[in-house]
C-alpha cells in the first residue's frame, strides 16, 4: 500500500550544521501565530510593539521551560550525563513544559507592562492553537508522535492519505499518526475560538476554553502514544496535566463568571 520512500527530517545541511524540518515547522508555527495575534491586538487597541516585546522573553523561557519539563521526567536517562540536558537538538521537549513557561512569563509580563493578563491570553488563544496545529507536523517529519501500530482493517478503511500513513510507517511498520489527530482536534478549536469571538464572551473565558478543549483532546489522544512521559508506573505525565488543567479551567470560569462577576468583555 505504501510505496513512497519516508521524509528525510533533515531539511538541509549548513557545513556541520544540519537544520531539521521539525525546526523549520515550529519557526513557521510561531511567525503565523505572531501574524494572527499581532493583527487582532492592534484591533483591540494594544500597542503595535507589544507582542513582539513579550515573544523576545516569552519564545526562548518556552524553549527552555519545555527542555526543563523533559528533563524532569527523563531524569534516570540524564542523572549519569547531566551535560546531555542541554543537548536539545538530540530531541526532548515537551509542549506542556512549553505552555507553561510560556504562560508565567505571560502573566509576569503584563503585571510589570500594567496590561490585563486576562485580556492578553485571550486574543492570543487563537494564536496558540495555529503554533500547536502547525508544530505537530514537525513531529510528522520526525516520524515521532505516533499511536501503536494500526489493523488491517484501519488500513483498509482509513480516509488518511497514503502519503501520511506512508510516514508513520516505520521498520515495515504502521502506527497510529497520533500527531494528526492532536493537530485536526486544535483545528476544531480554532474555529470554535474564532466564532466565540462574535460571542463577546467576559474577559479570560475565550482562554479558559482553550485550556479545556486542548486538554480533553490531549488526554485521551496521549492515552493511544507510545512515546509518553510517565510520573509514577503507568500514569502519563500529560495526562495527568491535562486533568489537571480541566478541572483548574473550570473552576476559574465558574468563580470568575459567578463568583467574581467579572463585567469586562472580550471585545472591550
Amino acid at each position: 500500500m505504501f510505496e513512497l520512500l519516508a521524509i528525510n527530517p533533515v531539511a538541509f545541511s549548513l557545513g556541520p550544521i544540519a537544520v531539521r524540518w521539525y525546526g523549520i515547522i515550529i519557526a513557521l508555527g510561531i511567525v503565523l501565530a505572531f501574524i494572527v495575534v499581532q493583527k487582532e491586538m492592534v484591533k483591540r487597541g494594544m500597542h503595535p510593539d507589544f507582542l513582539t516585546d513579550l515573544l523576545i522573553w516569552a519564545v526562548p523561557i518556552s524553549i527552555l521551560s519545555a527542555r526543563i519539563y523533559y528533563v524532569i521526567f527523563e531524569w534516570e536517562a540524564y542523572k549519569g550525563q547531566p551535560w546531555r540536558m542541554i543537548a536539545i537538538w538530540e530531541g526532548g521537549i515537551a509542549i506542556h513544559g512549553a505552555l507553561i513557561g510560556a504562560f508565567i512569563t505571560t502573566y509576569v509580563y503584563t503585571k510589570r507592562r500594567g496590561v490585563s493578563f486576562w485580556k492578553t491570553v485571550d486574543i492570543a488563544a487563537a494564536g496558540i492553537l495555529i503554533g500547536q496545529i502547525i508544530g505537530r507536523w514537525g513531529n510528522f517529519m520526525n516520524q515521532e508522535a505516533h499511536g501503536g501500530p494500526v489493523s488491517e482493517k484501519f488500513l483498509e478503511t482509513t480516509i488518511i492519505p497514503d502519503w501520511i500513513m506512508n510516514q508513520m510507517t516505520i521498520d515495515g511498520i504502521t502506527y497510529h499518526p497520533t500527531f494528526l489527530y492532536e493537530s485536526l482536534w486544535n483545528v476544531v478549536g480554532l474555529i470554535i475560538i474564532l466564532l466565540l469571538r462574535k460571542v463577546n464572551l467576559k474577559r479570560g473565558e475565550m482562554f479558559l476554553f482553550y485550556l479545556v478543549w486542548y486538554s480533553i483532546g490531549r488526554f485521551f489522544i496521549e492515552g493511544m502514544r507510545t512515546d509518553s512521559l510517565y510520573v509514577i508506573g503507568e500514569l502519563r505525565a500529560a495526562q495527568l496535566v491535562s486533568v489537571t488543567t480541566i478541572v483548574i479551567g473550570i473552576i476559574l470560569f465558574v468563580v470568575r463568571r459567578y463568583v467574581q462577576k467579572v463585567n469586562e468583555r472580550y471585545q472591550d
